[in-house]
């Protein structure tokens, strides 16, 4: 079963989401990177490329002929993916493919428009009996 973490009172989305995709890397698998909104998509593939200077986290956009090489894809085709490993979210609404990764990383900010659906997510979660670990970043 899918393991889901949500990460709340995230100040800045794409920074928690640049940073988790970092550890996604490290750990040496793969993530989907869930947006479905082409604006977020292009602010998420500028602060994977502007993150710090001297580290890079290769990615691509779903579609892209090297998709199936690369570890961290920007998107919502999980059909790209070479693996399932990890799911990070950044949609309002609940990825249809979750169930195929083997964890989901919910990433929701303080904005009551984002924080609203995530709500609505996290009891559909619960209530099909997915173990849910909560991360406050208002408290790191």
């Amino acid at each position: 079963m899918t393991r889901v973490d949500f990460y709340f009172n995230a100040h800045d989305r794409i920074e928690v989401a640049r940073r988790l995709a970092a550890k996604v890397l490290q750990s040496g698998q793969r993530a989907l990177l869930y947006v479905s909104d082409p604006a977020l998509a292009a602010e998420l593939d500028s602060g994977l490329w502007t993150q710090d200077k001297l580290s890079f986290l290769p990615h691509v956009r779903c579609g892209h002929p090297l998709a199936a090489e690369t570890p961290l894809l920007i998107g919502t085709d999980p059909a790209a993916l070479a693996s399932h490993d990890v799911l990070i979210n950044l949609d309002n609404a609940c990825p249809t493919c979750f169930s195929r990764f083997e964890r989901l990383l919910e990433v929701v900010s303080t904005d009551p428009a984002d924080r609203d659906p995530a709500r609505e997510r996290y009891r559909f979660y619960r209530d099909r009996g997915y173990a849910i670990e909560n991360h406050d970043l208002a408290r790191r």
